[in-house]
């Protein structure tokens, strides 16, 4: 079975594995998938992510993270940019979830990153999806 869009499959079950206090969530790997779980992690919104080697694809299993009391830190997660319409964005455009509280991750020619490092880099590029 092929999927269309890869990058909301993975915040998909990111969501529903927050929804089911899941411990963790295994995901079609890819290039996208991959830099979106380093973000994630960089940002502290994920304990940690792992590529596995199936002999096909390979699998990207993500460790999710809560707070002391048991609730999920990602309250909400979205898609931006979707196939049947890119959302492209410069720098000086980007949004500022949560008035800085959240991130947008953007996929530019440097690699995916977050809104906070594109500022920093200052570079534009796809929005693909909202983290707060």
């Amino acid at each position: 079975m092929s999927l269309s869009d890869p990058i909301a499959d993975m915040l998909t079950r990111i969501r529903n594995g927050y929804r089911s206090d899941k411990m963790e969530v295994t995901v079609k790997a890819s290039r996208i998938c991959e830099g979106i779980a380093e973000v994630l992690k960089t940002e502290g919104y994920v304990r940690e992510y792992d590529r596995i080697d199936d002999g096909k694809q390979g699998i990207l299993r993500i460790t999710l993270k809560y707070d002391p009391e048991g609730h999920s830190i990602i309250n909400e997660i979205s898609r931006t940019s979707k196939p049947g319409c890119r959302i492209y964005s410069p720098v000086d455009k980007l949004p500022k979830v949560l008035a800085g509280m959240g991130i947008a991750i953007v996929s530019t020619s440097k690699g995916v990153m977050s809104d906070k490092s594109c500022r920093e880099v200052n570079v534009g590029g796809e929005l693909l999806c909202t983290v707060s």
